[in-house]
């Protein structure tokens, strides 16, 4: 009934709409909230969690401030991570001559470039890079047995990182050493110098040394006795080899990673900066049917590089090309390679004597390291063999005192060798940002006094395509020692004392050295600072 009285009370009028003065403003009922606020907010939430992540990563906030980076970050979202690039965009601009505008249409352009290749980067996250131990298997079927979802994919991804950052920034070495109990660093050696790139959570970074022993055939529960290892990694279609060798160090277990330059196999002699003199003096060299060319240096100077590039001015189609090498470090075509394997009882000595009955024209030895490698390889130079070889020593005149000291007779020494070849690497200025020196004046009356032009002289100053270094590359410098038929006598009548060699002849080589340096130097090609640093 109560129905029914409600219907009886409606009239037609209840039905009609509302008068057109009326506004339709009062029949809607207003949201609690603001719709646009809210997507702001969320969007502002947003852009605080995406900086903070960026913040982890960033160089621009240094380590031990980065705690408190955070939790600014978080409140601030974009406008610390907008400060920091201000100050960072004037500080480049103050340092070099690229303008403001410059740098912030490059800081654009890398944005662009970083949005558009994020997608394609995961899509091929997979098949970027692949490390693969001496039989040919993947980190992937170490850790996951192949179709077992792996569960360590952030270490291992990780570790795949730290390889492939090494690549792409063309790195010699990788350090991976704790730093104290709880922190381990990453460095890489990019032109000779160390970076420390990252530092890592002692846990999180042991998980990574595990990773690459484990893909280097070492013992991974083996944490005090020195292992060496080997692995290779796939990128984009290249082959890239590394030598690992761990020890036992306060606080945790050091890791020292050698990336082999497969590279130096397409070297020339024009390539490694010689002066023109230096160049005619060793194709001669090389030229001749027999004869020692000895290449000294300490570690990391360039020695196989540059013994690659002599292997390439010889005609490895007329000659009969054999190298003995510990490890191969690029491959050389129509040359016959051979690897050393001590564990094999493949030692420089057993293969060079197998070598010389396979009718050889020229002959490598990757390293001297004792005295029967020096004796095989000196008495094939005498008979007929061109060899070129390298030894670790400071500059010529302690080569030969290596030779001496090893027991190699002086007779041996002097009929064998016809060149020695020592050298250094020089890191070349970055030509974007390189400024004239400023330099004082006694440097120019020093200058003047010599004949030596200053007026090209260039120092390192740091912009972001040299990664505030200054530099970007090297290039070698020389001094060589033709063996005369005056010093081959003086040599082999022993007049040539062991303590002169060490003292007047070693001044000699260093002062050689520093004059091509410094031309180097006048020509703009690097700084005083760096040749000081390499050759002093």
């Amino acid at each position: 009934m109560q129905i029914l009285d409600i219907i009886q009370n409606l009239s037609p009028s209840s039905f009609c709409f509302p008068p057109a003065d009326v506004g339709l403003a009062s029949f809607i009922t207003p949201l609690p909230f603001n719709p646009i606020k809210l997507i702001c907010l969320v969007i502002w939430v947003y852009l605080c969690l995406f900086f903070v992540q960026r913040i982890q990563f960033s160089p621009l906030v240094p380590y031990k401030y980065k705690p408190a980076a955070y939790i600014i970050t978080l409140f601030t979202g974009p406008i610390l991570m907008l400060i920091l690039l201000i100050v960072d965009t004037a500080k480049r601009a103050s340092q070099s001559n690229v303008s403001i505008s410059e740098i912030i249409k490059l800081h654009i352009q890398q944005a662009i470039t970083n949005i558009r290749s994020g997608d394609s980067k995961r899509r091929h996250k997979k098949s970027a890079i692949r490390l693969l131990d001496s039989s040919g298997r993947s980190i992937d079927d170490i850790y996951g047995h192949g179709d077992k979802k792996r569960q360590d994919s952030r270490v291992l991804d990780l570790t795949e990182k730290v390889i492939s950052d090494a690549l792409e920034r063309q790195a010699s070495d990788i350090l991976i050493d704790p730093k104290d109990e709880g922190t381990y660093t990453i460095r890489l050696r990019i032109d000779g110098v160390l970076r420390t790139v990252e530092e890592l959570r002692a846990d999180t970074c042991k998980a990574i040394v595990n990773s690459i022993k484990a893909v280097s055939s070492m013992d991974i529960s083996e944490k005090r006795r020195p292992q060496d290892g080997a692995f290779i990694a796939k990128k984009s279609g290249t082959t890239a080899s590394f030598r690992v060798a761990s020890a036992g160090v306060l606080n945790g277990e050091k890791l020292s990673i050698r990336v082999l330059n497969q590279n130096a196999g397409t070297f020339t002699l024009a390539d490694i900066g010689l002066a023109k003199k230096q160049y005619s003096i060793i194709k001669n060299a090389i030229k001749k049917p027999s004869g020692m060319v000895l290449i000294c240096g300490p570690t990391g100077s360039g020695k196989t590089t540059t013994m690659y590039s002599m292997l390439n001015e010889i005609d490895r189609f007329t000659h009969n090309v054999i190298t003995v090498e510990d490890p191969i470090e690029a491959m050389l075509p129509e040359a016959s390679q051979i690897e050393i394997n001590p564990k094999a009882d493949i030692t420089f000595a057993k293969t060079l004597r197998s070598v010389l009955r396979q009718d050889p024209d020229v002959i490598c030895v990757g390293e001297i390291r004792d005295e029967e490698t020096a004796e095989i390889a000196l008495r094939a130079s005498q008979t007929g063999h061109l060899v070129l070889a390298t030894i670790h020593c400071d500059s010529n005149a302690t080569a030969l005192v290596r030779l001496l000291d090893l027991g190699i007779s002086p007779l041996l020494l002097s009929s064998g060798l016809s060149l020695l070849h020592s050298q250094r690497l020089l890191r070349r200025l970055c030509t974007y940002c390189k400024q004239p020196a400023q330099l004082s004046q006694h440097l120019i009356n020093k200058f003047q006094s010599k004949g030596i032009e200053y007026t090209n002289i260039f120092e390192a100053t740091g912009c972001r395509r040299c990664e505030d270094t200054g530099y970007s590359g090297r290039t070698a410098v020389c001094d060589l020692l033709v063996i005369t038929d005056r010093l081959k006598a003086d040599i082999a009548n022993s007049k040539i004392s062991i303590a002169e060699l060490r003292t007047e002849e070693h001044k000699k080589d260093k002062s050689h050295m520093r004059k091509e340096g410094l031309k180097k130097v006048a020509a703009g090609i690097t700084s005083l600072e760096e040749l000081k640093r390499v050759v002093g």
